[in-house]
């Protein structure tokens, strides 16, 4: 029998660090493989010399029969390898079937774009795998879910035998998630390969035929997925099992709110409404989780409580004083840290070392300064530990933070924001790809700071991270709350009903 995919003895060392080291493993035609581990385990870099983005320091890959050349995604996509990557490489002001054909373009008379084929061509694959798919809408204008669909199409339409799809539910909703794993059957059903790589263990043994296990850049186990469990996956992950799902209730929690929104209204970046009239309040000690589906307001709230927007409606007050105006230094001085959605674009300068980037916002205070100047000795010392008590990896604090995995750099923001100890913590996707062992660490940290006396707002769509760690959940729906109820005997079937509108309540 031909395997889809034969990886044979595969090595790859960035310097002094081994990502991937030694791998062997057969992936059979037709057949669903979850890869997981730990961040930075070596599974994206894995993939990514499968496709061609890297060139093997060591061994050989064969693809369908044939061996593939080494470090060419041209190569790759000719021989049927597809990717879809965790950030999505698509063109904002393009059109769906734009970004599809985009490299690819079906021609008319050999020079003219085909945009007619290409919208067919759209249509074809979405309806072959059951989804609706509007080709010519802008993907600016479409949502994550949408998006991914269209890197999806995109491979296929290429000619992807074999799809790898990288974290792909790391920003979808639960129903999101759950249209993206019947997709993915069907791909299977139509005899496309699929490797899933991921850090949900859940969702590896709903939709995995087989999960291979990586641990410090080697392979360490192949597994059915029928003949494991979770526990046994996170041993082999992490060395340990972890419970993310016990609850710990606040301690307490002051009667005297610190964060009072009123009526809040805020427009898009569209200039659309898209927050209406938001009320609530968040006391010291207590974690306010916010959940609804992607796009409901989430956004617009984060940013005017960040001072980042103006509202066009409302008040908010802080410790008892109005914010009058977007100014984030304002709500720094009075104790705000954020934890932002986009760790690429709004949490980190990537081209900065990870002690540059633990000190950001903070240069001129001790212990990162000494009078006029920076003091590179003690902000390094702090660096390492922050790095040592959030297990960022490679430890390393002159290291550039574009070399760290996706989850390391969001430990890195968490170390930041946390070392701050804040009064008031928004805390928006802070687990979005991070391996068990990781969410772990940061559930620990936020309830810790919430212990603390911190007024923490827990921005997430990950619903068992909300119950997790919710005293009160906030439900917005079209950008109205649809109700607020205690975290404490909540249920996902509950808040569902809130997000779809089929319910409403207050607490």
């Amino acid at each position: 029998m031909t395997h889809a995919l034969d990886i044979v003895r595969l090595g790859k060392r960035f310097g002094e660090v081994a990502a991937v080291d030694d791998v062997s493993l057969s992936i059979d035609e037709a057949e669903i493989f979850a890869l997981v581990g730990e961040n930075g385990a070596g599974k994206t870099t894995l993939m990514n010399l499968v496709y061609g983005l890297y060139r093997p320091d060591a061994g050989q890959i064969h693809a369908f029969g044939r061996q593939l050349a080494a470090g060419s995604p041209a190569a790759a996509i000719a021989q049927g390898i597809g990717m879809v990557h965790q950030h999505f490489m698509l063109v904002p002001t393009l059109t769906v079937a734009e970004n599809v054909a985009l490299g690819s373009e079906p021609r008319r008379f050999g020079i003219f774009f085909d945009r007619r084929e290409a919208v067919r061509r759209v249509q074809k694959t979405a309806e072959s795998l059951e989804f609706a798919l509007d080709p010519n809408a802008l993907v600016a204008d479409i949502g994550v879910g949408m998006q991914q669909r269209v890197e999806i199409v995109k491979a296929l339409c290429r000619g992807a035998r074999l799809l790898i799809l990288d974290e792909p539910t790391a920003n979808l909703t639960p129903q999101e998630a759950d249209e993206l794993y019947a997709i993915v059957r069907r791909l299977r059903e139509a005899g496309t390969t699929v490797v899933f790589i991921t850090h949900k263990l859940r969702e590896v043994l709903a939709v995995a035929d087989r999960v291979g296990v990586m641990r410090r850049s080697r392979l360490v186990a192949t597994l059915g997925a029928h003949e494991t469990s979770a526990r046994e996956l996170s041993d082999l992950m992490v060395g340990q099992s972890v419970d993310l799902g016990t609850r710990h209730p606040a301690r307490d929690v002051a009667q005297t709110p610190f964060v009072e929104v009123e009526r809040l209204s805020v427009n898009n970046a569209q200039g659309r409404p898209a927050l209406r009239e938001v009320s609530f309040s968040l006391h010291p000690g207590e974690i306010l989780a916010v959940a609804g589906v992607d796009g409901n307001g989430q956004t617009e709230l984060i940013d005017a409580l960040a001072g980042l927007v103006a509202p066009t409606g409302g008040a908010i007050r802080i410790g008892g004083e109005p914010l009058t105006r977007p100014d984030p230094s304002w709500l720094r001085a009075r104790g705000l840290s954020h934890i932002p959605a986009d760790r690429l674009h709004r949490g980190l300068c990537l081209d900065m070392s990870v002690s540059e980037n633990i000190a950001l916002g903070r240069a001129k205070q001790a212990p990162f300064a000494r009078g006029p100047f920076i003091d590179q000795e003690a902000s390094a010392e702090r660096a390492r530990s922050l790095i040592e008590r959030f297990d960022i990896r490679p430890t390393d604090p002159a290291l550039a933070s574009r070399a760290l995995s996706g989850g390391n750099q969001q430990k890195v923001i968490l170390a930041r924001e946390l070392d701050q100890k804040p009064r008031f913590l928004i805390a928006a996707q802070p687990t979005r790809g991070l391996d068990i062992g990781a969410i772990a660490t940061v559930h620990r940290a936020l309830r810790t700071a919430r212990d603390q006396g911190c007024a923490v707002l827990l921005v997430s769509l990950d619903l068992d991270e909300v119950l997790a760690l919710a005293d009160r959940v906030l439900v917005l729906r079209a950008g109205r709350v649809a109700g607020i109820v205690p975290g404490e005997g909540a249920t996902e079937r509950a808040l569902g009903e809130l997000m779809l509108g089929a319910a409403s309540a207050q607490a």
